[in-house]
């Protein structure tokens, strides 16, 4: 079986390398008097440091340590300072296989860890798949499986491994949900979904093609068409209760999964996959338009509103512009007739000086 690829470099890194800061050497592996009293069993100086290191590294990051692994100078200082040892002392650690072995039973059988295997690897198998419906991505999987193996004292299996159980059981959380909206659709229903993939009425598309292709409109013609798909949609009479307890996440993904999909590639996949994404489209569709419909009636009000702002800052100009030529007018009559008032007035004067 091909190995199903979880982490990055970095991440495996991060969650499986021995910690290196002051401040998590400090918290992960700091001896108590007890730890000290098992580990000054052993007689000899580089038996003691090697078996603080596999206690060590049982408890943070929670695994065996590889055969040949590098240890990190700051873990193998921080460890001896702690015994009075010197760091160097760790050279001929477990030069025989056997020793290794030895030491790993009593850290067992003194600290209470486990194997990974058996009835307790069921078990956290089953933990897993319970965890894979809430998980979001594979790396947060991984790192609440992690978490729990530290907590119940099961020592962590290879990378390979725990990626491997991670995949399968994010695969298998999501045939579940699938099976589950699936279950939740009658005969009918399922006959309705499935008749979105047929062709729509403009004849070069699907209806299934034909309701995803909306989009914030400006005019009565766009707000038209969008009414047409909130009638298409409301017509197929699917319950948004189809979605219940399915996790946001998972719903995203099935809407995205629809939204990539061309007609010709939904109908290749199989039953209940493909139902459950025509179910979730037409669940999350439904109240998108609804909310694109508004959108477009706010753009259209707004257009409405700025066009006749502009009609009526033009009117209005319009409106300045005749009172300015009316008072223009008025200010011409009153000058005409103050003029022709003088000449009369000068008219008189001159009949009354002539003899």
């Amino acid at each position: 079986m091909a190995h199903r690829t979880v982490l990055t470099k970095r991440q495996r890194d991060t969650l499986f390398d021995l910690p290196t800061d002051r401040a998590s050497l400090e918290y992960h592996y700091t001896l108590a008097d007890d730890d000290i009293a098992y580990i000054k069993t052993r007689r000899r100086a580089q038996n003691q440091i090697g078996f603080a290191l596999q206690l060590c590294a049982l408890r943070y990051p929670g695994r065996l340590l590889k055969p040949g692994e590098v240890i990190p100078e700051a873990v193998s200082n921080y460890i001896a300072a702690q015994l009075g040892l010197k760091p160097e002392d760790l050279l001929p650690y477990a030069v025989r296989d056997v020793t290794r072995r030895e030491h790993l039973g009593a850290l067992r059988k003194i600290y209470g860890y486990k194997p990974f295997a058996g009835k307790r690897a069921k078990q956290m198998q089953s933990w897993l798949g319970q965890q894979a419906e809430a998980a979001e991505t594979g790396e947060g999987l991984v790192r609440v499986f992690v978490e729990e193996c530290r907590n119940r004292q099961i020592i962590l299996p290879g990378i390979t491994t725990i990626e491997r159980l991670c995949a399968d059981a994010l695969v298998a959380a999501e045939r579940r949900i699938e099976g589950r909206i699936a279950a939740r659709l009658d005969s009918r229903m399922r006959r309705r979904l499935n008749d979105l993939l047929g062709a729509a009425e403009n004849g070069w598309q699907s209806v299934f093609l034909w309701l995803r292709g909306f989009e914030v409109g400006k005019n009565t013609a766009d707000m038209n068409r969008l009414l047409d798909r909130v009638d298409a949609l409301k017509a197929i009479e699917l319950s948004p209760d189809v979605l219940n307890d399915i996790p946001p996440h998972r719903i995203k993904i099935l809407r995205r999964q629809g939204e990539r999909y061309f007609t010709g590639g939904l109908q290749d996949i199989s039953g209940n996959r493909r139902l459950a994404i025509l179910a979730t489209c037409v669940v999350e569709w439904s109240a998108s338009i609804a909310d694109t419909v508004v959108d477009t009636h706010d753009r259209i009000v707004v257009k409405m509103w700025r066009e006749a702002k502009k009609l009526s800052t033009l009117h209005f100009e319009q409106a300045q512009a005749d009172i300015a030529n009316t008072l223009v007018g008025f200010q011409s009559l009153g000058t005409t007739l103050l003029m022709a008032r003088g000449d009369e007035a000068a008219v008189e004067k001159r009949a009354i000086l002539t003899p």
